[in-house]
């Protein structure tokens, strides 16, 4: 398989009946994942072998990354005379929501009695002995896919399972022996997980300079063309129930809005107004509510950018709070400035958009929420929302690595036991009783 930059990040994926998360790994060069069928006395006659490619163990299912090549080996260790029709292997992908769909199938057809053997030989049985057909398969990295009635092509979406989910993208190679009529034919199953590259375009020179040289990010004033600047929002309140208050504050996200796993969204977020009292109210970073929320949509309409979301098919988790904390030398009368960022774990699924599934991020600005301060007149929504990207890599050469003091870091360890005491309460769809790749 081809060495790819960063393969020690392997994304987290589950094996099969009985078989634990693996750990992110290099490759393993020689190890593999075999399964076979026994007869009744044990001895196994029919073995499918695939490598292990990114998996670090042959106890876990192979996993491949895109522009990998799936090799392996089908064996037939016969007793006695065989008379099979023929001996293939399929490269299979099953999307599975409210129905499973097929959406890619290769299939190579090792022997039939017209065709040599290994060994160059040519038979219409196969008698007893050991047999080996090696085999491979080139994934494409798209696929010819129906998308609201009409074909179009798409990227081959990475594997996903999550406990709860209402959809699973599995893979997986199976051997078949063809039988004659009135025969059964044999099968053998594995599944592999599947993980495209995608990678963030590089940020700003500035921004470069800052993750490679470990200081602090220039702020949108000095680097106007490393940062996404939202419209600005005016919020208005009443303070301690005496008097109006009015702030406008924007929101500045690090450019490209592509972000990888395992890596932080740089923020900034500018305070104005007239009402000092106000500014040091709303610019304190326990009022500050934005969150990194991920949609989940599922049917027909998957792929449109108004998901289902009035409907059973469309499901939104939080996954992450952003963290705030006074930008040194920054504020003067009349302006606060706070740098942020929010934290992508490296469990986090990358983004896609596949016809019947799709992942989408959005950053979201909610009320604030802060002590002697009432929005008025009274804001339910939110006041901001921003969609970003998740990718499954960093940009070449950059890591846009945690910038945030110990003691505001701490706010996300709180936020993620919160979180999955929720999460673990509302698992309204099980699949496989959790099994599968992802």
């Amino acid at each position: 398989m081809n060495h790819i930059e960063g393969d020690n990040e392997l994304p987290g994926y589950t094996a099969r009946a009985g078989s634990s998360v693996a750990p992110p790994n290099a490759l393993t060069p020689g190890s593999e994942h075999t399964v076979s069928l026994e007869d009744s006395k044990g001895h196994k006659w029919f073995l499918l072998s695939v490598p292990k490619g990114r998996a670090p163990t042959s106890e876990f299912c192979p996993a491949v990354y895109a522009g990998d090549l799936i090799s392996g080996s089908v064996t037939l260790d016969i007793l006695k005379s065989e008379s099979p029709k023929a001996i293939l292997v399929k490269a299979m992908t099953t999307l599975i929501g409210q129905e499973g769909q097929d959406f890619l199938v290769i299939e190579k057809v090792l022997w039939t009695p017209a065709m040599a053997l290994p060994d160059g030989s040519i038979v219409s049985k196969l008698d007893k002995g050991h047999y080996t057909w090696p085999f491979e398969i080139a994934l494409p990295n798209e696929t010819e896919v129906l998308d609201r009635k009409e074909k179009k092509r798409f990227p081959l979406p990475p594997s996903f399972t999550e406990r709860a989910s209402p959809a699973y993208i599995n893979y997986k190679i199976t051997a078949i022996i063809k039988r004659g009529a009135l025969r059964v034919n044999q099968t053998l199953t594995t599944d592999f997980g599947y993980f495209p590259i995608t990678k963030p375009e590089l940020p700003s020179l500035m921004l470069q300079k800052a993750c490679k040289e470990n200081i602090p990010f220039v702020g949108p004033e000095g680097d106007p063309e490393g940062w996404h600047i939202l419209p600005p929002v005016t919020v208005t309140g009443t303070l301690f129930g005496a008097k109006r208050g009015d702030v406008d504050f924007n929101l500045a996200l690090a450019k490209p809005l592509n972000y990888a796993r395992g890596s932080a969204i740089p923020l900034w977020l500018t305070f104005t107004g007239t009402d000092e009292q106000a500014l040091d109210l709303l610019a304190n970073h326990q009022a500050i509510h934005i969150f990194l929320k991920r949609s989940l949509a599922t049917g027909s309409d998957a792929t449109s950018d108004h998901a289902g979301k009035h409907t059973d098919n469309f499901f939104v988790s939080k996954m992450a709070r952003a963290i705030f904390w006074p930008a040194i030398d920054a504020s003067t009368p009349g302006k606060r400035v706070l740098r942020g960022e929010v934290n992508l774990k490296k469990t986090f699924k990358q983004s896609v958009i596949f016809p019947r599934f799709s992942v989408r991020y959005h950053l979201e600005v909610q009320p604030f929420e802060a002590v002697g301060f009432v929005h008025a007149p009274h804001v339910s929504g939110p006041l901001l929302t921003q969609p970003v990207n998740v990718t499954s890599f960093h940009a070449t050469g950059i890591v846009m690595r945690s910038f945030a003091p110990p003691e505001y870091a701490e706010e996300i360890k709180n936020f993620d036991n919160s979180v999955g005491l929720l999460e673990n309460g509302n698992q309204r769809f099980y699949h496989h009783g959790g099994l599968g790749v992802s």
